[in-house]
């Protein structure tokens, strides 16, 4: 069966052939959509200089939180996984009170440095022992954005669940990635995916992404979950 003469001229634009513009189109959107931010380059240069991995959240990636926290409107924000608070500064400049759990002490010293002036809170240990504790006393919070250890991505999640508002929203970033390096499901095997999905208490979507990374050669294929909240 050949394909009609409108699929395949979509099939040439969405080939795969074109993943490899992605840097060209990431240079150009960064050049269009970014405004110069200190605070977020001050950031940037001081978790280098102190010796922090380079996995921040990119730069098209943090100005996208800033937007969804302005959208949804925002003022309380969780924020699992700190390290030099590159995103921390993207929920608080956007209007939000920031919660942010970071389980390594000198990452959490160098977001301290980095978020200072800003309404955001860090606090030290694992994510697993630090919600509980923001459970126990009732804190509720209107979006949740889980950035951290992929072999937690459930149990974080499940605790996210716990401590969103109804009606609020939960981001879980680098599910394809954290799906990749734990050995891609088979079809029928209980996933992420499908626990999320059986889920009753959400309501959830998976955007696979493409973006470009500086510290790599390729485009990178990874993606997230946004899910809002219906009931606890």
């Amino acid at each position: 069966m050949s394909l009609p003469p409108q699929f395949k001229a979509m099939e040439a634009v969405f080939s795969y052939e074109n993943f490899r513009l992605a840097p060209k189109l990431a240079a150009q959107a960064e050049a269009a959509f970014l405004r110069p931010n200190p605070k977020l380059q001050h950031a940037l240069s001081n978790s280098v200089d102190k010796g922090l991995p380079p996995i921040s959240v990119l730069p098209m990636a943090g100005q996208y939180l800033s937007i969804l926290t302005q959208l949804i409107g925002a003022k309380s924000v969780l924020e699992i996984g700190t390290l030099g608070g590159y995103s921390s500064i993207c929920f608080a400049e956007a209007g939000a009170r920031v919660t942010s759990v970071e389980i390594n002490p000198k990452h959490r010293d160098v977001a301290i440095e980095n978020v200072q002036g800003l309404d955001v809170e860090v606090l030290l240990g694992a994510a697993l022992d630090v919600l509980p504790k923001l459970l126990e006393e009732g804190r509720q919070f209107d979006l949740v954005f889980i950035d951290a250890d992929f072999k937690d991505h459930w149990e974080q999640f499940d605790m996210a669940v716990k401590l969103t508002r109804p009606g609020g929203g939960i981001f879980l970033d680098d599910v394809v990635a954290s799906m990749f390096k734990n050995g891609y499901p088979g079809e029928g095997s209980e996933s992420l995916l499908t626990r999320i999905g059986e889920d009753e208490r959400v309501r959830a979507t998976l955007m696979p992404t493409v973006a470009s990374h500086p510290m790599l050669t390729t485009p990178v294929f990874n993606g997230f979950i946004m899910a809002i909240v219906k009931s606890h």
